[in-house]
């Protein structure tokens, strides 16, 4: 039977094509596009725990991904230094707007002061000074590259222009930061900030200092740095939605491909069809032969659409820096959505040739 359904695939070749480009289609759409979702994703929750810190103090509602809220104190960094276990604890504000000169239209700031949160992070100034003034922030090499910065350039923050006076690596946190009096100024947030990072003793164990903290500093909120990544999709509104979205449309895609492709196919191939019915063809027998057709278009769908996707994403990550994380679970879901689409795209056309009668067909071709 496999002999019989690859010659059917090779005597149309054109339209055999086509089908394989759908379901490939399909495939790019779940394993490429979700690849680049989680990539994103990771890379923002990567930058935003890449602190030396082991413990995030903050208090509800303040780390929300579309937060700006600045409504910890910052008394509260003196009073988390008196905790056994703490060596350091740094107040960091933070702000996020929409700005459609940014990618993605948003921007992301944060207010440090600069020498206890470099020396936590150990983070350094590659280029010029660090921001102390008002009007004054620093970049990190990532985004000096990708908005071709220059120091001493201006960026529009709070509607007014900040001036670019340094450069440092590595990334944390925002790209963009400013120092926490110019941010607290700006929000009219005096002696406030959004978290501040909690860096424990060498052999402190974590989970028994942010115990502690719980029971002295109640009504707050302690977040250990190692949980951020594990639920970022989780703060992010809609995302799973998101995906789920592209998996259905994905699905949809492969099966109509498939089903017009094999339905034309059909039309096409009745004096055959009709020919093996009068030798003996059962129903069953042509159904498995479509369904087979239609298996081996999935096969050949998932071999082109991964090639196409990790040569995209590769291209993409190449040019435009944008991350990509493939998910073994996303690829296994491509697999089942390329095969059960081509699978249930072709039931009805298989169906239809399964019903032909041999003998109008062949008295009538």
């Amino acid at each position: 039977m496999l002999e019989l359904v690859l010659a059917n695939l090779r005597t149309r070749p054109f339209r055999t094509l086509i089908s394989i480009i759908g379901v490939a289609i399909g495939v790019i759409l779940v394993v490429l596009f979700t690849g680049l979702a989680n990539g994103i994703v990771e890379d923002m929750a990567k930058r935003s725990a890449n602190w030396k810190a082991e413990i995030v103090f903050t208090r509800a509602g303040a780390m929300d991904l579309t937060s700006s809220n600045m409504n910890v104190s910052t008394t509260y960094a003196e009073r988390l230094l008196e905790i056994e276990g703490v060596k350091t604890a740094v107040p960091v504000g933070r702000y996020i707007s929409t700005n459609p000169k940014e990618r993605w239209g948003i921007q992301h700031l944060d207010g440090i002061e600069w020498a206890p949160f470099a020396e936590m992070n150990e983070m350094d100034i590659v280029r010029g000074v660090p921001a102390t003034g008002n009007q004054e922030v620093v970049l990190d090499e990532r985004h000096m590259r990708d908005k071709n910065y220059n120091l001493g350039d201006a960026i529009e923050i709070f509607g007014k222009d900040f001036k670019i006076v340094g450069v440092y690596s590595p990334p944390s946190g925002a790209r963009i930061k400013m120092s926490l009096a110019a941010m607290q100024d700006a929000l009219q947030a005096p002696r406030k900030c959004t978290y501040i990072l909690v860096k424990l003793e060498d052999g402190a164990d974590t989970k028994a200092v942010a115990a502690s903290i719980n029971e002295k500093l109640p009504g707050n909120r302690v977040n250990l740095t190692q949980d951020l990544i594990i639920d970022a999709q989780d703060r992010i509104p809609g995302f799973n939605t998101f995906l789920n979205v592209l998996v259905g449309l994905g699905a949809f895609v492969s099966t109509i491909f498939v089903m017009l492709s094999m339905y034309t196919t059909i039309t096409e191939r009745r004096k055959e069809i009709g020919i093996l019915k009068s030798l003996g063809a059962s129903k069953t027998f042509v159904i498995k032969i479509i369904e087979g057709e239609a298996f081996m278009v999935g096969v050949f769908g998932i071999i082109l659409g991964l090639a196409l996707s990790f040569a995209a994403a590769f291209s993409i990550e190449r040019y435009f820096e944008l991350p990509f994380k493939f998910d073994p679970n996303w690829i296994l879901t491509a697999f089942v959505i390329a095969i059960g689409g081509s699978l249930v795209g072709a039931l009805y056309p298989a169906w239809r040739a399964s019903d032909i009668d041999p003998v109008l067909v062949l008295v009538n071709e």
